[in-house]
């Protein structure tokens, strides 16, 4: 299955995870940049009150068009327990392109659920598979094990 997986990261922390997924599947992968600026404490705050009121951005230009692959892999970090403003524009902005979906997040505690179930509501799609990967996990060097798992489900599928 031609794959891709597409993330944003504001700290970097999904771009990790995205980066192992996409190395174990031996796939594409591309990172989306906000033209809004989102770092530093004054950039988390912004960018938790904007994933709450599901407001869209304007994205620099993409790579790689999502109408060629089988399967797109999505990635966010939660933001204020919703998906991270960035990707909620590039799925409104091709979901039409989408054949199948997965997703992933990265988290300080919780929020991947609603997170998830926003995404495949927006997606209008059900995911193959999704991963949700926590601060504990990343710690505790475990994600490692999840991302394999996430892995082999996308190939059973």
């Amino acid at each position: 299955m031609n794959s891709l997986v597409v993330y944003y990261s504001r700290t970097g922390k999904t771009k990790e995870v995205g980066n192992l997924i996409s190395e174990k599947l031996s796939c594409d992968v591309e990172e989306i940049f906000d033209t809004k600026k989102r770092s530093g404490i004054l950039g988390f705050i912004k960018s938790g009150k904007d994933a709450i009121k599901k407001k869209l951005t304007t994205l620099e230009e993409i790579n790689k068009n999502p109408d060629l692959y089988d399967l797109i892999i999505i990635g966010t970090p939660i933001w204020a327990s919703n998906m991270s403003t960035p990707i909620r524009t590039y799925i409104s902005e091709h979901k039409d392109k989408f054949k199948n979906i997965a997703f992933f997040c990265t988290e300080g505690s919780k929020g991947g659920v609603k997170c998830f179930e926003n995404m495949e509501n927006l997606c209008d799609k059900k995911p193959m598979a999704t991963l949700e990967i926590n601060k504990k996990m990343i710690k505790k060097d475990i994600y490692i094990d999840k991302i394999k798992d996430f892995v082999e489900e996308i190939k059973k599928s």
